[in-house]
């Protein structure tokens, strides 16, 4: 079945997936369902409304377990070929961090915060470069903030991707949304990844300052002032957040959603910005406030992560596609290029 639309009198859920429905049930007042297919159970609560930003109730919150190796892609035909060994449960998992390209504010040296400005030309390259250094690493889900400027980062970095699957951002603001973006080709939904966008990867919000120049921020401030501002863990801005604020809604967001899909298995990449990821990094690498707040990640530059046996380990970023010290930091990540390349070249 190309895709899943249940309807009944409290609510409507659409998923696009190729699964069956198994079994429905009905608990304290709630209706859901378990979709099943060959890799993985999806077991998702039926909403009268719900948008991405709800923690509890959204697709960010899918329950998933895979039976199938993390690091190759269950659906490509080249890759049938896998022993019953390498099908088995992983550990292992990918994680990708990018952080947006050049944004027109940026360009214009303005405090941006939550303000929804799109990508520089710059920006746009800057996205185009980081998904050729990602381009032979696997990719299931894609998570973004509810910001342009990620959704773009996130969307041109995979027209790079060999698998050249197509990034889907899924609609659940309402039932229309959801009824409206349904798929209906089984092959279609085999070629694309879900894209879920949250608010809590948003960057920080700079309340009075967004908006204001940063150089003249700071003539009217003082220096010292704007830095405190900018740069502290948990001194905010005027009627804004500051890193801690932040930090608390984007791990919170993290350890509920994006980690458990990690677990089970799930290639995740994250396209977000330079507070939002600073704050995932800071749990990743189990780093204090005072090593968090000299921390800048780079913009366009991705890092990657490796789930092993429950622990992070840091592999830094990729340096370019050909880059074969990249793909040796685990067996498998070896292997998924080496299908990737005979797929290919045949």
């Amino acid at each position: 079945m190309a895709a899943t639309s249940f309807h009944q009198a409290i609510g409507t859920l659409q998923y696009s997936g190729c699964f069956s429905i198994s079994n429905l049930n009905q608990e304290n007042g709630n209706s859901s369902f378990r979709l099943i297919s060959k890799g993985f159970k999806l077991s998702i609560p039926l909403l009268r409304t719900g948008t991405y930003c709800s923690r509890k109730n959204s697709f960010s919150n899918i329950h998933a377990s895979t039976s199938q190796s993390t690091v190759f892609d269950p659906v490509s035909s080249s890759l049938n070929g896998m022993t019953s060994d390498s099908k088995k449960k992983s550990s292992e998992a990918a994680l990708i961090l990018i952080r947006h390209g050049e944004s027109m504010w940026n360009e214009k040296n303005l405090f941006t915060g939550c303000v929804d400005v799109p990508l520089t030309k710059k920006g746009v390259e800057e996205a185009i470069e980081a998904g050729k250094r990602i381009s032979n690493i696997p990719i299931d889900m894609i998570y973004t903030s509810a910001l342009i400027r990620a959704q773009m980062t996130a969307m041109l970095a995979m027209t790079e991707h060999r698998r050249k699957k197509v990034p889907i951002i899924l609609h659940d603001e309402d039932e229309q949304a959801r009824a409206w973006s349904q798929i209906f080709s089984e092959d279609t939904n085999k070629q694309c990844i879900p894209v879920i966008t949250a608010w809590q990867l948003n960057e920080r919000m700079y309340g009075e300052l967004q908006g204001l120049n940063k150089q003249e921020t700071a003539e009217r401030f003082g220096k010292e002032k704007v830095h405190e501002w900018r740069r502290s863990y948990d001194i905010p801005p005027p009627n804004g957040e500051s890193l801690e604020m932040c930090a608390q809604r984007a791990v919170a967001y993290f350890t509920e959603n994006i980690e458990l899909q990690l677990q089970r298995g799930k290639n995740v990449m994250i396209a977000a910005h330079g507070n939002s990821l600073r704050s995932i990094i800071m749990y990743l690498d189990k780093l204090s406030s005072q090593e968090v707040i000299r921390l800048e990640p780079s913009t366009g530059i991705p890092m990657l992560y490796i789930l092993k046996e429950g622990q992070f380990i840091r592999r830094g970023s990729p340096v370019a596609p050909t880059e074969a010290g990249v793909y040796a930091y685990t067996k498998r990540l070896a292997q998924y290029r080496q299908r990737l390349d005979e797929m290919f070249q045949s």
